[in-house]
């Protein structure tokens, strides 16, 4: 497995605060990775650690197989872009010339690209407009376009919809994807618009507290939330002896319920049950969405 950053039980204390208090996570080559958590929790920070902006109070990262401990990182942290926070533009300057700073910032020998970039971003037709006068939408897609000046196999997002319209949103989502699939950009988003997440991420980050409480991937969570039956029943072991007999894929939750998937005939199941001398006491249909699955996680885990 490649990976493009890692992160080993990485710390950043503020005086008396913990920001990160042991985190360890894997962002695979060409993954889309949700990182996910609530506002404080450490995803800015982290953000913060790996794009040079601030250095760890202990812990390790790595970006392109290079440890921050091994010395500079300038080569490695050309290959990211980053949009921290807010798109770092220059209000009073066309969409055109505030990529252009960017190409003299970064060196680059001419401005060949930009107009391509304008396209691809969908800002090709702003012409003499002033950033200061786009949408939210408009100067998102405008910081993305910067932070994609050097050409970054590796782009990260700090909360890259927060505030747009479904406009906006949709606009966004569709340049995320387009990048990841035709670039080959691997991509960290980090977002508490879960809905909106899980129509992008491959891989998803958990964090609280300041350390991951755990990493799936798309499919490890689409699995965790199909849909089923919550069957509550006053003899587990009956019930388990049913669902073996018919051969039926079920998980038991409680020493009173289960999980049971796919489709069944409930009278037959209820009359089965109560031939083993079983009562159903109620049946749930559940189909847990990102944001349950969130919930139920956080929550439990605050709970341990």
């Amino acid at each position: 497995m490649e990976y493009v950053l890692t992160t080993d039980n990485l710390t950043k204390q503020y005086r008396s605060f913990k920001a990160l208090g042991g985190l360890s996570m894997h962002v695979e080559k060409g993954a889309i990775y949700g990182f996910v958590g609530r506002n404080g929790a450490g995803k800015t920070t982290l953000i913060r650690l790996i794009c040079g902006l601030q250095t760890p109070t202990s812990g390790t990262y790595t970006l392109y197989g290079k440890k921050n401990t091994e010395g500079n990182l300038s080569r490695e942290r050309r290959r990211m872009g980053a949009v921290v926070e807010t798109p770092s533009i220059y209000g009073g300057m066309t969409a055109e010339d505030n990529l252009k700073e960017q190409y003299r910032v970064l060196g680059r020998p001419s401005f060949e690209g930009i107009k391509e970039l304008l396209e691809l971003v969908g800002l090709g037709d702003t012409g003499k407009k002033k950033a200061k006068n786009f949408s939210l939408g408009m100067k998102q897609r405008l910081g993305i376009a910067v932070a994609l000046a050097g050409d970054p196999d590796f782009l990260v997002l700090d909360e890259p919809v927060n505030g747009l319209d479904p406009q906006g949103i949709i606009e966004i989502r569709e340049l995320i994807l387009k990048l990841n699939r035709e670039r080959k950009i691997t991509f960290l988003i980090s977002s508490h618009i879960l809905d909106e997440l899980s129509r992008l991420a491959t891989h998803y980050g958990f964090i609280d507290a300041g350390h991951i409480v755990r990493e799936v991937s798309a499919k490890e969570l689409e699995d965790s939330c199909r849909k089923c039956t919550r069957v509550e029943v006053t003899d587990i072991q009956a019930l388990v002896r049913v669902l073996e007999k018919r051969q039926m894929e079920y998980k038991v939750t409680s020493e009173n319920s289960a999980d049971v998937f796919g489709k069944w005939d409930v009278t037959e199941m209820v009359l089965a049950l109560e031939a083993e001398d079983c009562k159903v006491l109620a049946l749930t249909e559940k189909d847990e969405s990102l944001e349950s699955y969130y919930i139920n996680l956080m929550g439990g885990e605050s709970h341990a």
